[in-house]
């Protein structure tokens, strides 16, 4: 039971709401437009966690043998810096997952398009693999992007545009303009949380020669760049909100706001590196929330 905990722990749960967030959003559009399927949902869901899980492994594995998880870190141990976990148990653990990523994209793949589309059965197996290396060279290799202040890009991109967009082409074998401004709202959000990941960590990546954007920007710009990416968030889905309208339901997602101001006042305000730890869970369980509520909205 006691090793469960461990592996458990190495694939951080807590992440793992974020990254459905966007497919839950595009599963809500696709249904409002009648192109929504169970077997497709269910797959991206599971396709999603185990890129997600993938990710967290190779991050644990990469900043590990590079020595950046140290005594000097702030956030939660890792398991590869405790010794619960070996390097050759992590790395075998990783190979497993890509295996199981490659499975799940590919019966996805099946499942939405078949044989019929067989255009755009290629493009969504090339994107699999783009994310089953993108989720490994944030931190491994001598070239990890997450190194060289990248990380924020590769998250706009997989965690917003692909994550929403390409799930609801996954449904509508097209793209409707109705997913753009979604899946940029869920972008810039995710970005919000590497960021105030990199904002608490930014002193000892900087140390370990891990140069975050973060670590780029400094204190001051740095703030102002976390300020930017939520209140752009915020404007984006208002122009959503307005721009199809159809009833005062379609606002309720305007109540997650509230948690994002209050989170903005306390990152503005902070003094403490150790103190942004607990925004992170808030920042990204309103992220899921405001997706649930704007696609739900949409719905109403």
């Amino acid at each position: 039971m006691k090793k469960v905990s461990i592996w458990l722990s190495a694939m951080r749960l807590r992440t793992l709401p974020l990254s459905v967030s966007g497919i839950i959003l595009a599963s809500c559009l696709a249904h409002y437009n009648g192109v929504f399927q169970w077997s497709i949902f269910i797959l991206s869901i599971l396709t999603t966690l185990s890129l997600q899980i993938l990710s967290n492994l190779a991050n644990d594995y990469g900043d590990g043998v590079k020595g950046t998880d140290n005594n000097d870190r702030i956030g939660p141990e890792r398991a590869l810096q405790s010794g619960k976990i070996t390097s050759d148990k992590l790395f075998n653990a990783i190979k497993i997952n890509v295996l199981v990523c490659v499975g799940l994209a590919v019966l996805l793949i099946f499942t939405a398009f078949g044989v019929k589309y067989l255009w755009h059965a290629l493009l969504f197996f090339l994107l699999g693999v783009g994310a089953v290396v993108a989720a490994m060279r944030y931190t491994m290799g001598t070239k990890a992007y997450g190194y060289r202040g990248l990380g924020d890009v590769f998250v706009f991109v997989f965690f917003g545009l692909v994550s929403v967009i390409g799930c609801y082409v996954l449904y509508a074998k097209k793209i409707d303009h109705v997913v753009f401004l979604p899946a940029i709202t869920v972008g810039l959000l995710s970005v919000g949380v590497l960021n105030l990941n990199n904002m608490r960590d930014r002193l000892p990546d900087k140390k370990s020669n891990k140069i975050t954007l973060a670590v780029k920007l400094g204190e001051k710009y740095v703030k102002i760049y976390h300020n930017a990416l939520v209140l752009s968030a915020i404007l984006v889905s208002i122009l959503f909100g307005i721009l199809y309208y159809t009833s005062p339901f379609n606002l309720i997602f305007v109540v997650a706001y509230v948690p994002l101001l209050l989170h903005l006042k306390q990152v503005n305000g902070n003094t403490n590196p150790k103190l942004l730890d607990p925004e992170l869970k808030k920042l990204a369980l309103t992220t899921v929330l405001l997706a649930i509520l704007m696609g739900v909205g949409h719905l109403l």
